[in-house]
């Protein structure tokens, strides 16, 4: 199964994919995780370097890195049945640069998972967290920037596209995306 995770900052996407990723037995692959293991000290990668000379600039990295990243990582062993992408594509480009990556390797993306969350409730959880840079304005601008950057993927992946409610306990909304995919790959 080759899924990719959307859904804003707060919706569960993480959690999911790590249930899912054990459910399924393939991967859980995010962009954080990887930018994090291109930079582990000591086994630093060439591309990781390139990642962090952005990051410390406060610069978003430029797509062709992180599409470095994960075509890199796609070629691990435990990708070959499938994998789990969460926090990529976030742009038209990306989605362009995996579609031609899959199809490089005679593959297709499965299903696009969308977690969808009142805006109201991504806001209280994601206060719940107790971090300080968690205010209700930072929260609210980064809604409305997934919003903005999101929507065109959507429309996008409009005939793979699974949306979920992701409102409940972690198990419902596991049950949820697991039900969906059973009757979408029937």
């Amino acid at each position: 199964m080759r899924l990719v995770l959307v859904g804003p900052p707060g919706a569960g996407k993480g959690t999911q994919a790590t249930r899912l990723a054990e459910r399924l037995e393939v991967p859980h692959i995010s962009t954080g995780d990887l930018f994090r293991a291109n930079l582990t000290e000591g086994a630093e990668t060439a591309i990781g370097l390139e990642a962090k000379r952005y990051m410390d600039a406060g610069d978003l990295v430029p797509d062709e890195v992180t599409v470095a990243m994960v075509r890199e990582r796609l070629t691990h062993e435990d990708a070959i049945k499938g994998f789990i992408l969460d926090g990529f594509p976030r742009t038209l480009s990306q989605a362009g640069s995996l579609e031609q990556l899959l199809d490089e390797r005679g593959e297709v993306l499965d299903a696009v998972v969308e977690f969808q969350v009142p805006e109201d409730v991504l806001v209280a959880r994601l206060l719940g967290r107790g971090r300080n840079d968690d205010t209700e304005e930072v929260i609210r601008r980064r809604q409305e920037v997934y919003r903005d950057e999101t929507a065109p993927l959507l429309e996008h992946y409009r005939e793979q596209l699974v949306s979920i409610d992701a409102v409940g306990t972690v198990e419902e909304i596991t049950d949820r995306v697991a039900d969906a995919l059973r009757t979408r790959t029937r």
